[in-house]
């Protein structure tokens, strides 16, 4: 098997449709994040299996949502469904074969899946999707729903205040694996894309966000929060290991379809000015056995630059998306020696295990995993609005993704 090079996958990303079956555009892979319905009943079931049944894409992923598909917790519904249907109580075993089984679909219950899509010429692409429903309650008042975890307390110092984190939000999502592509969830991160109505205006995951710290997946798809509908790309912060679920930037989506006739289009190729920073391979920037520790940096020291983007250069050295490319792996390395200086003054060494020990989870997150620098996180949300608000009616453009991904030909 020959050394991969990369082609563009097109991702069509959809979620929160509530009964709705919006005209699908082209695409490779069509993701679904929940919240099909808007009770979760046998018929609604069946009119959103078939429409995403006939939907023409190699491959379709879908997850339930957790506060309107509630006949596909099974536990919850024997518990409360008499509540939600009173005068036809449904058959969550019923509800649930529709999506498990059905031919086309692959439906995710909190965990992995490995999708392969085949070209004509035999060359295929294969990449690793983990996908959860699961969701933090929302504050009092909002009812029970189903896949729900105690969340965190409102608190401006998480990190500080052991007692208010959510030991099962912590515990859901260390289940994702390392090795994940794309992870899809029904609730968004903590402060991307979570945007709301309640709960202070922001209504996501702490605990998921830092477990997407820990993975860095090209993609996070979700949906929940209907006004946090939008992309957001984030950078993480790994040149201080010692540091850990930090951010260095943040870059906020612009939408060109909005109010035209465009489609809302996420471009992350190495064709678009800014192709997404997250490569797979050995590179190992830091030391990492159990403590924190530096390798001497330069300007040259960083990602290396992947076969696609080296024979560009060659043929275009000038080229605007490439040039960029360059400048983020500069600042990087200035980054980097900037960390390392700080770490000096400080007097921050391997022997201080205080500040510098790391556990065999955050040290298995950062060794040789360096080329995930950049995540994507999409909420895909349909809905304009929020259950209950003014405006449901209002509906989005489900939002593509185009991703350049490793290609393999069998020899």
């Amino acid at each position: 098997m020959s050394r991969p090079q990369h082609r563009k996958v097109r991702i069509v990303c959809v979620s929160d449709t509530h009964n709705q079956t919006p005209k699908l555009p082209k695409g490779d892979v069509l993701i679904h994040a929940g919240d099909l319905t808007n009770h979760g009943s046998i018929p609604e079931l069946r009119k959103i299996v078939g429409w995403l049944e006939n939907a023409d894409f190699q491959a379709k992923i879908v997850i339930a949502g957790s506060n309107h598909d509630i006949t596909l917790d099974s536990d919850f519904y024997r518990e409360h469904g008499a509540y939600t249907h009173p005068q036809n109580v449904q058959n969550p075993e019923e509800c649930l074969r529709l999506l498990a089984e059905s031919p086309t679909i692959t439906y995710l219950n909190h965990e992995s899946a490995t999708v392969q899509l085949t070209s004509a010429d035999g060359s295929y692409t294969r990449f690793k999707v983990f996908g959860s429903p699961w969701s933090p309650k929302l504050p009092t008042g909002h009812g029970k729903w189903a896949f729900q975890y105690e969340g965190e307390k409102a608190t401006k110092i998480w990190e500080a205040i052991p007692e208010h984190r959510s030991e099962q939000a912590v515990k859901l999502w260390d289940a994702i694996p390392l090795d994940t592509d794309i992870v899809i969830t029904h609730t968004p991160p903590k402060n991307h894309c979570d945007s709301t109505y309640v709960n202070s205006g922001r209504a996501g995951c702490e605990a998921l966000r830092r477990a997407l710290w820990r993975v860095r997946p090209k993609l996070a798809v979700c949906g929940h929060m209907h006004e946090g509908r939008g992309a957001e790309r984030i950078r993480w912060s790994l040149d201080m290991p010692q540091v850990r679920y930090m951010e260095e930037s943040t870059e906020i989506w612009t939408d060109p379809g909005l109010g035209s006739n465009k489609q809302s289009l996420v471009d992350l190729t190495i064709k678009s000015r800014e192709p997404l920073d997250s490569y797979d391979s050995p590179v190992d920037q830091l030391s990492l056995n159990n403590r924190a520790s530096f390798s001497p940096s330069s300007p040259e020291q960083s990602t290396p630059v992947p076969d696609d983007i080296a024979a560009l250069m060659k043929a275009d050295p000038d080229t605007h998306h490439v040039r960029a490319h360059l400048h983020r792996r500069r600042k990087h390395s200035t980054l980097r020696g900037l960390a390392e200086r700080s770490a000096a003054e400080k007097g921050w060494t391997e022997s201080d295990e205080g500040l510098s020990r790391l556990d065999d989870h955050d040290a298995a997150a950062l060794e040789g995993r360096m080329g995930r620098r950049e995540t994507c996180v999409v909420n895909a949300a349909i809905k304009a609005r929020s259950w209950g608000t003014v405006g449901t009616k209002f509906l989005n453009k489900p939002i593509i993704v185009d991703i350049d991904l490793p290609v393999w030909q069998e020899t």
